[in-house]
């Protein structure tokens, strides 16, 4: 059915359509729209055979999906930012013990200083974490990739992230066709879980492994996820036979088959890149884009596969690897090792900064010249960058960057948000 209505919500309606059991809810923005509707629809009787939990923190939420999961429930929790982190000795116990939750990252920028707008900092933060992770370009997408999370998780037997861009598409309005409980139910079975608590079969999830079957342990949570670059496509080919939409999968690519330049994203971005290129292909630009939609496991095959026929790549990323440069990129050197292609790293949009299209395009232009550092920042104030390195230079006690930035640009902390 065609709604129009806030991405939040959708998901909230296709986390209900997956009938979890246990939903583990505690609230930080921009997930928390997610949680309330599922809150209500539980409360309403709207949702059934549910069991809603709110928990005093993250990490509880976290904690009580591990029990919920291990005890053979379907179980799901969102978080974003902070919350995230706050988890993450759950969220390694959770993969670590090989257990099927969802959870959805709305993501958001990792403080200090305090942020809660968007760029992918929180979720990446977790990519060694043992947890898939799947990016969505669109709410429609979110939808779909959440529904597939579901079927994914519960057929390897390991945690899954579903990320989307906190605000960007959780709070945006626009038309979102939510399927039927019919459709969904043909498409995920019941929850038939490969390990649970039963006390008619005692067994131990959770016991200490020592030097002796460590390191066997942690390789097979990395053998899952090779599975998983087999499974990921087949169940988005299965998804687009019973629901009618292509959507999923482990890669993207759009206008790259005779590209030489190809531009690589995850999220909501990648919108706002296609138009650029549009825009671009109609001056003569010869130029592509890739999107990655599973960002773990990384589909190094099917990037290198992409990439093979351009002459150079430029990756957008909306995180940054302090003291590195980019982590999208470094996962793509590593696809197309070998391969002479010349490759740049862009970092854009810290903090929720705009994106604007022509800022897009005279970089575009700048990765097709090969005019570009290794690593460029979109729109980086210099003046300000500058202006503190100077000042820091010049006294010892140069206070808190944070406040100095706000200062320089006419800012204070009372008046931004007081």
């Amino acid at each position: 059915m065609l709604k129009q209505m806030e991405g939040s919500q959708a998901v909230a309606e296709a986390i209900a359509l997956c009938r979890p059991e246990v939903i583990c809810a505690y609230p930080i923005s921009p997930q928390t729209h997610i949680v309330e509707g599922l809150g209500e629809m539980v409360k309403s009787g709207a949702l059934p055979n549910c069991e809603f939990i709110n928990v005093e923190s993250e990490f509880a939420a976290m904690s009580v999906a591990i029990g919920s999961s291990a005890a053979g429930a379907r179980s799901y929790t969102a978080t974003a930012s902070q919350g995230l982190l706050f988890m993450v000795e759950a969220v390694y116990n959770a993969s670590g013990l090989g257990l099927p939750i969802v959870m959805t990252v709305a993501n958001r920028a990792i403080g200090a200083p305090i942020n809660i707008w968007n760029d992918h900092s929180d979720s990446l933060s977790q990519r060694d974490s043992g947890w898939m992770q799947l990016f969505a370009e669109t709410n429609q997408e979110a939808v779909d990739l959440h529904i597939q999370a579901f079927k994914l998780a519960e057929e390897l037997s390991m945690p899954i992230m579903v990320c989307m861009d906190g605000f960007i598409l959780t709070h945006a309005f626009e038309r979102v066709d939510i399927p039927s409980q019919e459709q969904v139910d043909a498409y995920l079975p019941p929850f038939e879980p490969r390990q649970v608590l039963d006390p008619a079969e005692p067994i131990s999830i959770g016991a200490m492994v020592g030097p002796e079957a460590f390191m066997e342990v942690r390789y097979l949570a990395h053998a899952k996820q090779l599975q998983a670059l087999e499974l990921i496509p087949k169940l988005a080919d299965e998804f687009k036979q019973q629901f009618g939409r292509d959507s999923g999968g482990l890669i993207r690519t759009y206008r790259i088959e005779d590209a030489e330049t190809v531009i690589i994203a995850m999220g909501s971005v990648l919108g706002t890149i296609k138009d650029v290129v549009d825009d671009m292909r109609e001056q003569g630009h010869k130029i592509g884009v890739l999107g990655i939609i599973s960002f773990r496991p990384f589909p190094l095959e099917q990037v290198r596969a992409a990439l093979i026929n351009c002459k150079r790549f430029l990756v957008l990323e909306k995180s940054l690897a302090v003291g590195l440069g980019g982590i999208v990129a470094t996962n793509v050197r590593m696809a197309v090792s070998g391969t002479g292609l010349k490759g740049f790293t862009a970092v854009a949009g810290l903090g929720g900064r705009a994106i604007p299209k022509a800022s897009l395009q005279k970089l575009f232009v700048q990765a097709e010249k090969e005019e570009l550092e290794p690593v460029s920042f979109v729109d980086l104030d210099w003046d300000a960058v500058n202006k503190q390195l100077e000042r820091e230079r010049q006294t010892r006690r140069s206070g808190p960057i944070a406040e100095n930035m706000l200062h320089d640009k006419g800012m204070s902390t009372a008046a931004k948000f007081g």
